[in-house]
């Protein structure tokens, strides 16, 4: 017998649930951590561990043991990161949230975005305060630092490309 995760208690002609269970909590205890939320972090890993890579709220709260409503805040707070999408099932009104093979290059796109809205703030407040000024010095320093993660972040995503094109393929 299978559950929502196309797992089998037994392992044969499948995977065993107890497995996938563990490897969920395991890499969600290594993502709250590093910072994320914990909702979001074994919703995320349950997806990351799904064979199709999607799920519908109900098997998620089912695997989980989670309320629909835990589903739907780690879903959006997911989504606002970039980490998953919703579909909807072809002639259904359920939505499926599903993560890609390119969920962490998306993730790392989008804090570029927020590294350079930091870095016009930054700009301005060293205008504001005036660079020679301990705090202008303290926020040139800064936006120097995120100008250069900027930089590199963008010549190692084209790289990442490269290098998946290679293993992967199109």
């Amino acid at each position: 017998m299978t559950d929502s995760t196309g797992a089998t208690g037994d392992g044969a002609g499948g995977r065993d649930a107890e497995a996938v269970s563990r490897f969920v909590e395991s890499f969600a205890a290594q993502l709250v951590e590093a910072g994320m939320q914990r909702m979001p972090a074994r919703v995320f890993a349950a997806l990351l561990a799904s064979n199709q890579g999607a799920m519908t709220s109900a098997e998620l709260g089912e695997q989980l043991r989670i309320s629909p409503a835990g589903v739907s805040g780690a879903v959006r707070y997911l989504s606002q990161q970039h980490m998953v999408s919703r579909e909807r099932e072809p002639g259904s009104r359920r939505e499926r949230y599903r993560v890609h093979s390119d969920q962490w290059y998306e993730a790392l796109t989008s804090r570029e975005a927020v590294l350079k809205r930091w870095g016009n703030a930054l700009r301005e407040g060293v205008a504001g305060l005036g660079e020679r000024t301990p705090a202008g010095r303290r926020l040139a320093e800064t936006l120097a630092f995120f100008e250069f993660v900027d930089g590199e972040l963008a010549a190692m995503m084209e790289r990442w490309r490269v290098h998946r094109e290679k293993i992967f393929g199109g």
